[in-house]
């Protein structure tokens, strides 16, 4: 649409996950070097988290891009199932068809794999994509086959990459085992203003293009962004069609205040302020009453996003909540 207007070979700003463009910031950089870990060391099990848009897919693909063939890897992106279809999906990875299997014959079917697999000198990786979604009976199965090991070295190397949400989940009271295996845990930031200019300008170079296609706009970008690289895309490539609609040369001021515009986009520091205004107005009482559901209550709190921002803040209502009635009872006793 508008790549011989602005002399471009490829479009900068897809939002699909394409590795071609992927702008490594320093927090992007310790992700990926987490990751590589999970594969290479012996202990390899990495729970690496960031907000929606932050990049996290594309890290993915960069590191199965440079695999070798001595690795067999699995990778699950579809994440709302059961324990039983998530060993089937898992064993549909390493080429088999366990559909007629029972559950016991699909964790000796997978046992015996990793077990060939060690012998035959190749390392097992087991990738997942939006772990957030994980039931707690998921998480304790992979629980149960990141024990699989040697005297010396693990046999199947886990890396679980999920929204801020899995924290939650791996906190709770009965996850302390799986916990315990976890080698690093990383949260990726947002990019900082200066790496939203980098990002922005890494990208266009990528794409083909030798000229400052976006004039001095970043600051506004930063604002209605957040520094989240999915939405930088979004309001960048609109951007870039609002100037060859008006057959303009370069992103100006007025350019990009006509694609947010358009967009209909908040500040994103405003509306962030919002989300915590809101969960400010709700007692830790009634974050203990929603989140009282069990497996459920995750469902629950997709249902109404805006009440809180991440379920790990209903684990600090429910620890702060014990700590209160705890030094309740201990100055009763005094």
């Amino acid at each position: 649409m508008y790549l011989d207007h602005f002399n471009l070979k490829d479009f900068p700003f897809r939002l699909t996950p394409d590795t071609d463009f992927l702008y490594m910031s320093p927090a992007h950089s310790r992700a990926i070097s987490y990751m590589e870990y999970a594969v290479f060391n012996q202990e390899g099990f990495v729970v690496i988290t960031g907000e929606i848009g932050s990049g996290k897919t594309t890290l993915i693909q960069k590191l199965l891009s440079e695999m070798d063939v001595n690795i067999n890897v699995a990778k699950i992106f579809q994440t709302q199932l059961d324990d039983v279809e998530f060993l089937q999906s898992v064993l549909v990875e390493f080429g088999m068809n366990p559909f007629s299997a029972k559950k016991v014959e699909l964790l000796n079917m997978l046992n015996q794999y990793l077990v060939d697999s060690y012998m035959n000198n190749k390392r097992v990786v087991l990738i997942v994509d939006d772990a957030q979604n994980l039931s707690k009976k998921v998480l304790e199965e992979i629980c149960m086959l990141s024990g699989v090991e040697t005297q010396k070295e693990k046999i199947l190397h886990v890396i679980l990459v999920g929204q801020p949400e899995l924290n939650a989940a791996l906190e709770g009271a009965d996850m302390e085992q799986l916990l315990q295996r976890i080698s690093l845990r990383y949260h990726m930031r947002t990019l900082t203003k200066e790496e939203t200019r980098k990002y922005v300008e890494h990208r266009v170079n990528i794409a083909g293009s030798d000229k400052d296609l976006f004039e001095d706009v970043f600051d506004t970008i930063y604002k209605y962004t957040g520094g989240t690289p999915r939405l930088i895309n979004t309001l960048c490539d609109t951007a870039l069609t609002c100037s060859y609609a008006d057959n303009v040369n370069v992103v100006s001021q007025e350019v990009i205040d006509t694609a947010v515009e358009e967009l209909q986009w908040p500040e994103f520091a405003s509306k962030s302020r919002k989300d915590r205004s809101e969960f400010r107005n709700i007692s830790v009482d009634e974050l203990m009453d929603e989140s009282s559901g069990g497996d459920d209550y995750s469902t629950e709190y997709d249902k109404d996003s805006s009440k809180i921002s991440s379920l790990a803040l209903v684990e600090i209502a429910r620890q702060l909540k014990r700590i209160a009635n705890v030094l309740e009872e201990k100055g009763k006793s005094e």
